[in-house]
């Protein structure tokens, strides 16, 4: 079959959607079907046995961080241009409204997956919060112009559903087991992250610095114990903010790490901390498992479908300093520590890569099926 993927952001940026977008790309080409992305133009980048039409992408005055490619006729020109046998719409909100647009009105089977909580995200911008209910209006009117929709945690799934989106299935999780591993520690990554202080319990957070990812609620832990240190991947519209926030304590900013590097930082941490309770699922739980990391996390749906508290990692109350700081000191003892570094490694070999793609290509088979149908009964 021929697809026509849409997506708001691709290589070479790199995220959660992106990881598993083209992991399940490369399983497709595997299987021999034609693949066509649009995507933002955010820089060069080729993808064996794919072909990638780019759009132009520019920033937004109230988001100067990263660029956007906004709604675009040219959109249309490239589904016509392509033909493909179905069109799949990954996060539409710009670039990915008008790809569900004119997919519809061109009469191609649609599939758009849900993969960034943006009106959850509102509640982290007070000036954008009394537009959360518009948001949720716009979201649900573009997810429910394809004839199916996907999410990446059966807690979004159910709350997409109790907002009426139609047809809403489950895209199960991946993670790259070999990339991800314990073995990748090294003693010069975990310098580079203690700032020189290897023997200290290392923190690790992974992600965009943003406001909803609520890291600067990680403050008060390294105010309490001087034997922790904090090392913050990633990068984002708040990194300055969030320099200025943490300036004094034991806490390292690397910036945008990936490839061997990110993978070394997983395996020479002592584990992760994950704050945000905003997450459709944290792909960076399960990498940080792979690595061996027990996760240290805020209990939310998505977050509690993956960690399981004193089995595989460690739950706190979101927004509660003391029950994370009780969570932090649960790591002192030596034997529970070991116990949920194994199993966090055992946890996440269930969930290679091949499965969540796989299932991919069922629901467009299932899709074309349904519409083969319908012409035959028509």
């Amino acid at each position: 079959m021929k697809i026509v993927i849409i997506t708001e952001t691709f290589l070479p940026s790199i995220d959660g959607v992106v990881t598993r977008l083209t992991a399940a790309i490369k399983h497709l080409r595997q299987l021999n079907h034609e693949v066509v992305v649009i995507a933002p133009d955010l820089g060069e980048v080729t993808l064996e046995g794919v072909t990638i039409e780019r759009v132009k992408a520019t920033k937004l005055p109230f988001y100067r961080y990263r660029s956007f490619a906004l709604p675009q006729r040219k959109v249309k020109d490239l589904i016509a241009k392509h033909d493909p046998d179905l069109v799949h719409v990954v996060n539409p909100a710009l670039v990915g409204a008008t790809g569900v647009y004119y997919a519809k009105k061109l009469g191609y089977p649609l599939i758009a997956s849900y993969h960034t909580h943006v009106p959850k995200y509102l509640d982290f911008y007070k000036l954008y919060r009394p537009l959360k209910p518009i948001f949720w209006h716009y979201f649900r009117k573009l997810h429910n112009m394809a004839q199916v929709n996907l999410c990446t945690s059966k807690a979004i799934q159910d709350e997409l559903i109790e907002k009426n989106f139609h047809n809403v299935h489950l895209w199960k999780r991946g993670v790259d087991i070999d990339k991800y591993h314990p073995n990748n520690a090294t003693d010069s990554m975990r310098k580079r992250l203690s700032n020189g202080n290897p023997d200290k319990k290392l923190l690790l957070f992974v992600g965009r610095l943003a406001p909803e990812k609520e890291i600067y609620k990680l403050k008060p832990l390294l105010e309490n114990r001087d034997d922790v240190r904090l090392a913050i991947v990633g990068d984002g519209p708040s990194r300055q903010e969030l320099e200025n926030t943490f300036a004094g304590t034991d806490t390292v900013f690397t910036g945008f790490l990936q490839g061997k590097e990110l993978a070394e930082a997983f395996a020479s941490s002592d584990a992760l901390v994950f704050p945000s309770i905003t997450e459709t699922l944290g792909l960076v739980i399960l990498e940080a498992m792979a690595a061996g990391l027990p996760v240290i996390a805020a209990k939310s749906g998505p977050t509690m479908e993956q960690v399981a508290n004193e089995k595989n990692g460690l739950l706190f109350e979101n927004g509660n300093t003391a029950s994370m700081i009780q969570a932090i000191e649960k790591l002192e003892d030596e034997d529970l520590y070991q116990k949920l570094s194994r199993n966090a490694r055992i946890e996440a070999e269930k969930f290679s890569w091949s499965e969540p793609s796989q299932q991919l290509v069922d629901f467009y088979d299932d899709l074309l099926h349904v519409q083969v149908e319908h012409k035959l009964v028509q």
